[in-house]
């Protein structure tokens, strides 16, 4: 990893902003450019579901896209990205789950009907004993396609709401929470969310088609949620890389980490010795 990644390290006031809301925007963090390679490289993949039986009116979930294109293994590390993932969770951490999203118009009228307002990571939320649920994990989203007007498939989310175990939703199943917002992103946005915050996704209503990829980091004693393939690039990948696409020593490295099982960290204790505390 560069050392140039280190001018992208987490701000105080993107900490204070992620911790008061659970969610984080990043403007401009893929250049047009890569915004371009990236949307070519997830057509073709959309392309042939199509081709295979998919919906062309249905979104699209496809896990475990990382192998599919070097283009998204190069941004499991991204320089713009990671170290503002190891600001907020440290430095124990890996790529535990990844999917890529497509949500074509919809092509049915606008309704009012509550969306399917959730936190992330399924039982972990019921066997978890604590208040609030600790955070664990985040996940980072980047926006291929615009999604800076609402109506477009947009992520919604309620700030402040990652330190709720509980969210009140509108009796008759119309309407949404109290203080939901649609988030609002250009192409190129990276946004990180709190696996805790409560959010949804939305019909697609306009005529844009939505597409984005997220990556969710967590720490390395947690499970995969994906049937991940990612040991493919292990061999190929650099050591850090290594460690965020999920390798270790042995099973006991994910509790107590060596040297080994961890570069991020020693690479840190050399360049950014606060943060490999």
């Amino acid at each position: 990893m560069e050392t140039t990644s280190l001018q992208h390290r987490l701000t105080p006031e993107e900490r204070r902003t992620f911790e008061q809301t659970g969610v984080l925007t990043v403007e401009n963090a893929l250049s047009p450019d890569q915004v371009a390679a990236l949307t070519a490289a997830t057509d073709r993949i959309h392309e042939q579901a199509l081709a295979d039986g998919q919906d062309s009116h249905k979104s699209y979930f496809h896990p475990n896209f990382i192998p599919d294109d070097p283009l998204f293994a190069d941004l499991v590390d991204y320089p713009r990205v990671l170290p503002k993932v190891w600001g907020i969770l440290g430095w124990n951490i890996y790529l535990y789950h990844a999917h890529l999203i497509v949500t074509p118009p919809s092509g049915q009228p606008r309704h009012d009907k509550t969306f399917g307002w959730h936190q992330d990571s399924g039982r972990m939320n019921v066997e978890m004993e604590s208040h609030p649920r600790p955070r664990l994990s985040l996940k980072v989203a980047y926006f291929l396609s615009d999604t800076s007007e609402e109506g477009r498939g947009n992520f919604w989310v309620v700030p402040g709401s990652h330190l709720h175990d509980t969210l009140d939703r509108p009796a008759g199943g119309h309407g949404q929470p109290a203080g939901a917002t649609p988030v609002l992103a250009k192409p190129g946005t990276a946004v990180f969310f709190d696996r805790r915050t409560w959010h949804a996704a939305s019909p697609n209503w306009s005529d844009v088609t939505r597409k984005v990829l997220f990556y969710g980091y967590g720490y390395r004693w947690i499970r995969t949620k994906d049937d991940m393939t990612v040991e493919s690039l292990w061999e190929q990948s650099d050591p850090i890389r290594r460690q965020i696409l999920g390798d270790g020593v042995n099973a006991n490295g994910y509790y107590s980490p060596t040297d080994a099982d961890v570069p991020l960290r020693t690479w840190l204790r050399e360049h950014c010795p606060e943060d490999a505390a």
